[in-house]
């Protein structure tokens, strides 16, 4: 049975691929053997309320939580329950793919390491669960095993990974709160892997947001894998079940997750002209039903924000104690925010008070806060534009008594 079962999986996907061109999300359902029949498909949440700073509100999702993000300040657009902590399923798999990008990156493995697959890691030929289907005491390369985790939505791939670099799933789940507590990932506690069901085991649509966000910015090299619609591994193709790759040419990731707790859930960002929004849906009944929220959300989302540039002139900061009395402070680089479309953004300049030298080129000095119809929206260092050394010792003597008598 094993044997026909890894023939009938890539025959299953090609079936879904050749219905999605009919019906779009159709293909971010499990593969067919692992589908629920209807009858036991979770029933829709009660809508949530969302916030947001447009005049007209946000949209109305039947998900338990979700959230839209500006990938490039990081500004929570728009949400509704974003810091319920909640069962991730599969978007667990996100920090697990991190922490591989990162040891890649910095040295600690290589693409062509051996992985070993433990009997713990073995899928043992399962159709209940997502599989790389990797062989007992086989070894694959940590980049195949990457795209196992990525594509796939490998519980056998994630299993090994975790074994090899933490000794053990739970000392890898060490590794995964660590890094997620160093993110800023406050509503969440990661207890394996995979995301396979435990009562300790959460994450909150803000927190999944965040940790998007750092794999793009921080996985640049190996980003683009997760816009992959399949990868072939052990003669078995499987299709990635992100809907949205084969319908949004602007969609590029992230992942899917679906556990009975947890609902149908996505994380997917996409990029249109020159802004990039990251949306979380969590909770759904249906994986039509997270593709079609995330396709809404998304679209009112850039229907709904653009980019606006905080245009700030070089300003002269008073210097205490040093050879110049002054330097000049200024943005160091060019500042861009996203906001509801046709609201002005007020800027408002902060110097560092008592400020003394000796001053560097390039420390941070003050900073500017951007402000839309009189709400913070969000806040950019102003570095110093030249060195301003101590004075000598006289000098600073003189300088602290013309400080008293206020001159």
């Amino acid at each position: 049975m094993k044997f026909q079962r890894r023939f009938l999986l890539p025959l299953a996907f090609a079936l879904g691929a050749a219905a999605l061109s009919a019906s779009a999300p159709s293909l971010a359902a499990k593969p067919a053997a692992k589908a629920k029949p209807a009858a036991a498909a979770a029933s829709a949440p009660e809508p949530a309320a969302g916030q947001t700073a447009v005049s007209g509100g946000a949209p109305v999702l039947a998900a338990k939580a979700w959230l839209l993000m500006d990938f490039d300040s990081g500004e929570v657009l728009a949400s509704a329950n974003p810091d319920e902590p909640l069962p991730p399923a599969s978007l667990t798999k996100m920090m697990t793919s991190y922490l591989v990008e990162q040891a890649l990156r910095s040295g600690k493995l290589k693409k062509d390491e051996l992985v070993t697959t433990s009997q713990t890691a073995w899928c043992r030929g399962s159709s209940t669960e997502s599989c790389m289907y990797l062989p007992l005491n086989g070894q694959a390369t940590v980049i195949d095993i990457l795209r196992g985790i990525i594509i796939q939505s490998g519980n056998d791939a994630s299993k090994a990974i975790a074994e090899h670099m933490g000794g053990s799933e739970a000392g890898f789940a060490k590794l995964m709160n660590a890094e997620a507590k160093r993110l800023g990932m406050t509503h969440t506690n990661f207890v394996n892997a995979t995301g396979l069901p435990d009562p300790a085991h959460k994450a909150s649509a803000r927190d999944l947001a965040i940790l998007a966000r750092a794999i793009i910015k921080d996985s640049s090299e190996y980003y683009p894998i997760y816009a992959e619609r399949d990868f072939t591994y052990n003669k078995i193709k499987q299709g990635n079940r992100n809907a949205l790759l084969y319908t949004d040419p602007t969609v590029d990731g992230l992942k899917t997750g679906h556990t009975e707790d947890a609902g149908y859930c996505l994380v997917t960002s996409s990029k249109r002209n020159n802004m990039r929004l990251i949306t979380v849906i969590l909770n759904t009944p249906s994986a039509q039903a997270r593709a079609d929220q995330t396709r809404t959300l998304l679209g009112w989302g850039f229907a709904n924000f653009e980019k606006a540039t905080a245009n700030v002139a070089p300003t002269t900061a008073k210097v205490a104690f040093g050879k110049a009395d002054t330097v000049t402070a200024a943005l160091a680089a060019p500042w861009s925010l996203t906001v509801p479309r046709g609201q002005q953004v007020q800027t408002a300049v902060q110097i560092k008070p008592d400020l003394e030298a000796p001053v560097a080129k390039g420390a941070v000095i003050g900073k500017v806060v951007a402000t839309s119809n009189g709400k913070p929206i969000g806040e950019a260092p102003l570095v110093a534009q030249a060195d301003v050394e101590r004075a000598g010792f006289f000098q600073r003597g003189w300088q602290h008594v013309t400080r008293m008598f206020g001159k």
